[in-house]
């Protein structure tokens, strides 16, 4: 893209008393031009660029596009079988070269990123970070307060056997609290299934990203046992998808209504909202009501 910075952009300054550094770098939401320019000049520095590629992905780009984007020879795919043993071979390059590690999002928004910043720090390696809007804050764009949400949960797929519902009373004490909830919903990139596993067999499934339809199925099917109130017919819910994106679509409306709603391709997030809302929320609301696109 001829709208990003050159390589021949000013450093941004890799020592760090003498050593190399870590760089983790949120991308954003939308696409190959949300990287901040600082993100962009640490890239293109780094020797290795690494791709963080099962938390959250970018809809339609891959690691060639986003090397030619930011004109980079190469992007590593660090996918859940890396990142999650450590980081190994990332970290030792880190020792004595610039090594730069790409989060669609924010860096520091989920767990296993925190994970690899402390195993970094654990073995004397600079890591610097590059903040970028994720979900956290960008859920903004729904019309609900942040300052309003409660505890974030993760709805997973439910598989034959597993069926988890602890994030159903975190949504009841967030309610109880007068607390929006946000849910984040599963994706599936790169799993194998239990019979691959098994077998050592390096077969991966299709990816699968959860729908705000599939979760409030399930969230339907837990209130029936427990009945709490949560997802009654007529609980308000507000359900995004794509968010940050130019085709982003934000839709709210009664949980029966919304449970019906095409909300189209992957990401897709879900809100559960407080039993009473700001004045200003209310209006806000009004524009993203069902059937109405986000602009």
């Amino acid at each position: 893209r001829s709208d990003l910075p050159i390589s021949n952009s000013p450093s941004v300054g890799g020592l760090v008393d003498g050593k190399m550094v870590l760089w983790m770098i949120g991308l954003g939401l939308g696409d190959d031009g949300d990287i901040t320019v600082k993100g962009l000049r640490a890239v293109q520095q780094s020797a290795h660029v690494y791709l963080e590629a099962y938390t959250s992905i970018l809809p339609g780009l891959d690691r060639a596009s986003l090397a030619a984007a930011y004109n980079v020879p190469e992007i590593i795919e660090a996918d859940r079988e890396l990142v999650e043993s450590g980081c190994d071979e990332m970290l030792e390059r880190a020792v004595s070269e610039d090594v730069s590690f790409l989060v669609v999002g924010d860096p520091l928004c989920a767990t296993t990123h925190t994970d690899l910043w402390l195993r970094a720090k654990q073995r004397n390696i600079p890591v610097k970070v590059i903040h970028n809007a994720s979900v956290m804050n960008a859920v903004a764009s729904c019309g609900l307060q942040l300052y309003r949400f409660g505890e974030t949960v993760s709805i997973p797929f439910w598989q034959d056997g597993w069926r988890p519902d602890s994030w159903y009373d975190k949504i009841v004490k967030n309610k109880k609290a007068g607390y929006h909830t946000l849910c984040l919903l599963d994706i599936k990139v790169k799993e194998q299934s239990v019979e691959n596993l098994m077998r050592g067999r390096k077969i991966y499934e299709p990816p699968r990203f959860m729908t705000v339809s599939q979760a409030l199925e399930q969230l339907r099917e837990v209130e029936k046992n427990r009945g709490e109130g949560i997802a009654a017919d007529s609980s308000l819910m507000i359900g995004i998808a794509r968010l940050g994106r130019d085709d982003q679509l934000i839709a709210a409306g009664p949980c029966a209504r919304l449970a019906d709603e095409d909300f189209g391709g992957p990401l897709h997030s879900l809100v559960v909202c407080a039993n009473e809302l700001h004045e200003l929320e209310e209006q806000f609301i009004e524009y993203n009501r069902c059937g109405a696109k986000s602009t």
